[in-house]
């Protein structure tokens, strides 16, 4: 049977290393869409389309998640890893205090997950670039929204200790091999 498992926590938390790491041992991953939703705006012009048009941004945001847990639905693949999912929008729009519509909430109840991995702010890793903007004391309170939206849904949060990406990974690995 199928088990999908996303990886969460705030930005520069070491994720999406984690995430290529067990794509490189053959996992099949959903990788993070976000930035290529920002990227794709600053081609059009728009520096960071999340901070300016946040609705907008999250509706494309839900659009390909939803898209991404539907393909790996419909995929043969026994262990599917998410670089986020779709409880991840809401909390950055509660976040930034943005109001928004429920069918953000619904869809994260509607598309579950069976393992939810969280990585904690990590000072020593955080970096900001083109597509990451935030400062690592707001990456810090994105985190606490984000760890609140998974437990209202009444996930379990599985910490990921300070470490290596491979030690991270092996991490992954073994917990899931003991618990599955």
């Amino acid at each position: 049977m199928q088990k999908k498992i996303i990886l969460i926590g705030g930005p520069g938390s070491g994720k999406s290393s984690v995430l290529k790491q067990l794509k490189s041992f053959g996992f099949h991953c959903m990788e993070e869409i976000s930035r290529e939703i920002t990227i794709r705006a600053q081609k059009d012009g728009i520096e960071q389309l999340f901070l300016t048009k946040p609705i907008l941004f999250s509706k494309l945001l839900l659009q390909g998640r939803t898209e991404q847990y539907l393909k790996a639905s419909n995929s043969n693949t026994n262990l599917i890893f998410f670089d986020r999912g779709l409880p991840d929008i809401h909390a950055y729009l509660d976040y930034t205090n943005e109001k928004y519509p429920s069918y953000f909430k619904e869809n994260s109840k509607k598309y579950r997950y069976d393992y939810v991995f969280i990585f904690k702010p990590w000072k020593e890793i955080f970096v900001t670039d083109g597509e990451r903007y935030e400062s690592f004391k707001e990456a810090k309170i994105i985190n606490t929204h984000i760890e609140k939206s998974y437990k209202d849904l009444n996930y379990s949060l599985i910490e990921v200790p300070f470490d290596t990406v491979e030690n991270r990974s092996n991490f992954i690995l073994n917990w899931l091999k003991r618990n599955l």
